[in-house]
């Protein structure tokens, strides 16, 4: 079937979403959708609607633009620890990885057996093709002065342009017991740490291009460590696994360990706590989070 729908203006855009039962002032709508995309805004709606076509009655553009403007907020806040995180790792990464093959020893792919030949080429060539874009100063240095021995950068200058997916990759093609030496840093099994790498980059991505993560459904939920070995996953608050709190509760876990004077969690407390009338139900928050050894 043909897509035909023709592009609406912003004022039909306004009338319909009114027609529909949401109550605003037009030219305030108006103004709104000039600076958010109606699919965007549409998305906050979502809970809102009785059908595809129905807004409830009451709905107002105020309370959808505040979750709008929380939902923004959320992503700030999560991103903070987001890159705590991943520089973290990727700096773990690479310093066991360095002293156990050397500094160059990433372009052998037999020191990577964890990628077959495609993926490993295409990482590699991926990698090099973003050294010879980048203008960080460290990287021209080096090849003016190691150039004529060296054409790739050693480890520890090549992660400082590495993409947390690159970096996934690269976590995830080492041999296992480097993989386990690194999950070992944070208590935590190495099949459990890569889930998490690989939830925090979605979550990453999701922030980077401004997606909606307030109440959205999890594409890849991470796994959680065994109960027997780590029964605070599981009591006395079992932790969903499909929201943003787990994203969350695994931040917060990291953190402990890569930053553990931060204030992060005053400041996530702090938005939950200034915005009551957002569902946190809709976030995967439990009814007792807070007695959560993990939020203690």
């Amino acid at each position: 079937m043909r897509y035909e729908k023709p592009p609406l203006t912003f004022e039909q855009q306004a009338d319909l979403l009114i027609s529909r039962g949401l109550v605003a002032d037009r030219d305030i709508l108006i103004s709104r959708l000039q600076a958010v995309n109606y699919y965007r805004l549409s998305g906050y709606l979502y809970p809102f609607r009785e059908s595809d076509t129905v807004i409830k009655p009451g709905t107002t553009l105020d309370v959808v633009w505040h979750h709008y403007i929380f939902d923004r907020q959320l992503r700030i806040v999560v991103m903070d620890a987001l890159e705590r995180v991943e520089v973290a790792v990727r700096t773990q990464l690479a310093y066991l990885f360095a002293h156990q093959c050397g500094p160059f020893a990433y372009t052998d792919p037999g020191n990577l057996p964890g990628l077959g030949k495609k993926a490993y080429k295409r990482w590699l060539d991926e990698l090099k093709e973003e050294t010879e874009r980048s203008t960080e100063t460290f990287i021209k240095h080096f090849q003016e002065r190691y150039g004529d021995s060296h054409s790739t950068l050693p480890l520890w200058m090549l992660v400082e342009i590495m993409s947390f997916g690159k970096t996934l990759t690269f976590f995830k093609g080492v041999h296992r017991d480097l993989r386990t030496q690194l999950a070992a840093r944070y208590e935590i099994p190495e099949k459990v740490l890569y889930s998490w790498l690989t939830s925090l980059n979605g979550v990453r991505n999701i922030c980077a291009h401004h997606g909606r993560l307030w109440n959205r459904v999890l594409g890849y939920r991470p796994k959680l460590p065994y109960e027997r070995k780590y029964p605070q996953w599981y009591q006395p608050v079992a932790i969903p696994q499909d929201k943003v709190f787990v994203i969350l509760t695994i931040l917060r876990y990291m953190l402990r360990f890569v930053a553990p004077t931060t204030r992060w969690e005053d400041r996530l407390r702090s938005l939950l706590s200034s915005n009551k009338d957002i569902s946190t139900t809709a976030m995967g928050f439990p009814e007792r989070w807070m007695e959560s050894p993990l939020w203690k």
